[in-house]
């Protein structure tokens, strides 16, 4: 497999050539490395959170908009495919890298992890990269620093002048369509955490509503979750069957009918102690090559419509 870094830097020369139509501006650190601000004082739009989702996988997941409906009104949903789920949802979309650098925190997504390939997904699929770029999109309500692009650089192994650092809140347009563009990735990764193998993960095509942008962090963070959890759906092409895939809905966590805000608030909003299973799309649907083809969970367009103020509040 080519290098995610560098199929994911002809996306991220993309943004910058078409900053002005994507509302995103890019400009360099002290240092060298490049910041792109998808959605901080950036305007930023759906266009660009499509992008910016095509970053985060490395060009590896086809992400495009579509007008739906949820509880009666028209919604804007984000639809996902992608025929490499391990390497591009697991080992690239995946924000699985936590950056805590001089009181800076964020969570790191995108091909840069790759480079680095100390997380358990790298190990289960037998993946590492090797490049001389390094990108790393971040979600923090902060332009990051230099120290964080040097922090970066160091456990990438490459020079920061080779960090390009896409950055964007969750409550911005960018954030909620990159969020609604995770829920592949997110019954991916169920899969592998009950202990399928990823590799025998064929296709994903996935669907999720797209958060109405919310006040403050919080507020978006519960209002994306929710829309997974909630109104996610995904569809698996597996090549071998598997005795728990009836775990991957998030229907079958305990927490399933709570909305995210009272998760949250139930673990003073410590997000390491909320159980795995509650993130997880609403439905999921399985077809074993040569085999069954299965269903389970549902949406829940009530909770969503109250989640997103749909029904006046």
């Amino acid at each position: 497999m080519e290098s995610l870094n560098r199929m994911a830097l002809e996306l991220v020369d993309e943004a910058i050539e078409f900053g002005d139509e994507l509302a995103v501006d890019a400009y360099e650190l002290d240092n060298g490395a490049t910041v792109l601000d998808f959605g901080l004082d950036a305007i930023g739009g759906v266009e660009a959170g499509l992008l910016l989702a095509e970053i985060q996988s490395a060009g590896l997941a086809t992400m495009s908009a579509r007008l739906g409906d949820l509880a009666g009104t028209p919604r804007t949903y984000v639809d996902v495919s992608t025929d490499q789920p391990a390497l591009g949802l697991l080992c690239s979309q995946k924000a699985g890298w936590e950056v805590s650098v001089d009181g800076y925190e964020a969570l790191g997504s995108g091909p840069a992890r790759a480079l680095v390939a100390e997380e358990e997904e790298f190990q289960r699929v037998g993946y590492a990269d090797a490049f001389e770029f390094a990108i790393l999109a971040l979600e923090a309500d902060e332009h990051p620093t230099e120290a964080v692009a040097e922090h970066v650089a160091d456990l990438a192994d490459v020079d920061v002048g080779s960090v390009f650092l896409p950055v964007y809140p969750t409550a911005s347009i960018a954030g909620s369509v990159a969020t609604a563009a995770r829920v592949g990735e997110l019954a991916a990764f169920r899969c592998s955490e009950l202990g399928y193998d990823p590799m025998d993960l064929l296709s994903i095509t996935a669907s999720a509503p797209v958060a109405p942008v919310a006040e403050d962090e919080r507020v978006a963070l519960a209002r994306t979750n929710d829309a997974l959890a909630y109104g996610g759906r995904a569809h698996l092409v597996c090549d071998s069957p598997f005795d728990r895939f009836d775990e991957v809905a998030s229907t079958a966590a305990e927490e399933y009918g709570t909305s995210f805000a009272e998760v949250f608030e139930d673990v003073d909003w410590d997000f390491y102690d909320v159980p795995t299973s509650v993130f997880a799309p609403a439905q999921v649907s399985v077809d074993v090559v040569g085999g069954e083809a299965t269903s389970y969970g549902e949406t829940d367009e009530t909770l969503l419509a109250d989640s997103f103020g749909l029904d006046g509040s």
